[in-house]
């Protein structure tokens, strides 16, 4: 299919699998749309519509030099629904694309979606402030950033490892698992990447989040080590009007890939209750 054109002439690539209702995927940092294959191929075949991504700046997405916000991303994925005509959405974000999920609904409103689910989401505020001090000292982010400007290949390749949890005792890394991480992070551009750790680290959602009045399903593993489940999704449930919590034992930020059959056992249960 044909990328879609936002209003600054940025040119946004989406795959769009299957029919029936809609689910539309907001993927993580720094990866892409490729990051959701295995939960676009078990719903697709379950009966849905799925459509996917690459965030501007990421994947086969042109890199502007400009837009990269919470309110731009959630403005992107505004233009796509609109471009599709898309109606009863059910949103599925990762990490920074929670972020991106919970600012479209506060900023966009409701009236297209039918239900989303939050996948360790990186809300409503990761960095420590004097009002959020279980949050993430600047130093971390900034440690980041430093790994990206001096030497990003090695940087994102050992990102891997915590990412997955695969440097904890006993653990088994997936040399594949990897390479597509870095596959995917590399054909985001540095300045994306770059910018993007002061979008998911320093943007406060927590008003966004208050207006969401559609069923949200949040899902966390309590072994995250890149976005902590206290302080996120934990948070972010107790926030939310109408909201649902599962927390994974031990699990990883990469948990759509280490526990994805879980995971998609869980989005499905969610999505087909009526309730």
């Amino acid at each position: 299919m044909s990328p879609f054109t936002t209003k600054d002439g940025t040119e946004i690539f989406y795959r769009d699998w299957g029919t029936g209702q809609s689910i539309v995927f907001s993927h993580t940092w720094p990866l892409g749309a490729d990051s959701f294959e295995d939960q676009m191929f078990f719903l697709v075949n379950h009966g849905y519509r799925c459509i996917a991504h690459d965030r501007r700046g990421h994947g086969r997405s042109t890199q502007p030099w400009n837009g990269y916000d919470l309110d731009t991303y959630a403005d992107d994925l505004a233009t796509l629904i609109e471009k599709l005509d898309l109606k009863d959405v059910i949103h599925i974000g990762h990490s920074i694309g929670g972020g991106e999920v919970v600012r479209y609904l506060g900023r966009h409103g409701t009236s297209r979606a039918a239900k989303a689910v939050l996948l360790a989401p990186a809300t409503p505020l990761m960095l420590k402030t004097a009002a959020n001090p279980g949050g993430i000292p600047m130093e971390a982010f900034d440690g980041i950033r430093h790994g990206l400007a001096a030497d990003r290949s090695q940087f994102l390749k050992d990102v891997t490892m915590p990412f997955y949890n695969y440097n904890r005792p006993g653990a088994k890394p997936s040399e594949g698992v990897r390479e597509s991480f870095w596959r995917q992070s590399m054909m985001t551009s540095l300045h994306a990447a770059y910018l993007s750790v002061k979008v998911f680290s320093e943007t406060d959602t927590t008003e966004d989040i208050k207006k969401i009045d559609v069923p949200v399903l949040v899902i966390h593993g309590d072994g995250d080590q890149l976005v902590p489940f206290p302080n996120c999704g934990a948070v972010t449930a107790k926030l939310l009007p109408k909201s649902t919590l599962k927390v994974y034992s031990g699990e990883c930020h990469g948990l759509i890939t280490t526990a994805k059959r879980r995971v998609n056992e869980d989005i499905l249960a969610f999505i087909q209750n009526k309730e």
